[in-house]
């Protein structure tokens, strides 16, 4: 059985799982009033893998026999100056998911939970991809800058994203 403090800690993960996915359907709203179907399409892939995340953590309370719960979920914008400062949102985003990660992490150790220890190791190595993502969208909207023709281009490629 899993400790208490571990189920908490993790329930208060999967509240910010869940988060996460509400926060890129708000940049899926901005994204598609401003007719960028690409970054929404790219944004919503990212809103899925979200939920997948908060998943996993409800399963693996649940197989170490936890309580989940399910607070509220904090409302969100879709207002955003452009789509890089929507980027830069969603990267500060993962940087304080990554952090969060971490801090369950550096529990499972004082905890001495393996079995947690082990199923965060997959959330490490997903954060660090989840940046690099993020930061490799907003390097090139950063080229881009404002030019139109370049933001089409980088939303057409964008919309390719695979879920």
């Amino acid at each position: 059985m899993i400790a208490k403090k571990m189920v908490d800690a993790l329930n208060a993960q999967i509240n910010k799982e869940l988060n996460s996915a509400y926060i890129y359907l708000g940049m899926v709203d901005y994204f598609v009033s401003e007719n960028y179907d690409g970054m929404a399409s790219w944004m919503k892939a990212q809103a899925h893998e979200e939920l997948e995340h908060a998943e996993k953590l409800i399963n693996f309370v649940q197989e170490r026999s936890g309580k989940v719960d399910y607070p509220a979920i904090e409302k969100v914008t879709n207002k955003y100056k452009s789509p890089l400062a929507a980027f830069k949102a969603g990267l500060e985003h993962e940087k304080f998911i990554s952090a969060s990660i971490h801090e369950l992490y550096e529990l499972a150790l004082a905890e001495k939970d393996y079995g947690t220890q082990e199923m965060l190791r997959w959330f490490i190595s997903e954060q660090v991809e989840e940046e690099s993502n993020f930061e490799n969208v907003i390097g090139r909207l950063e080229m881009v800058a404002d030019a139109p023709g370049g933001l089409m281009i980088m939303d057409g490629k964008l919309g390719y994203r695979k879920e």
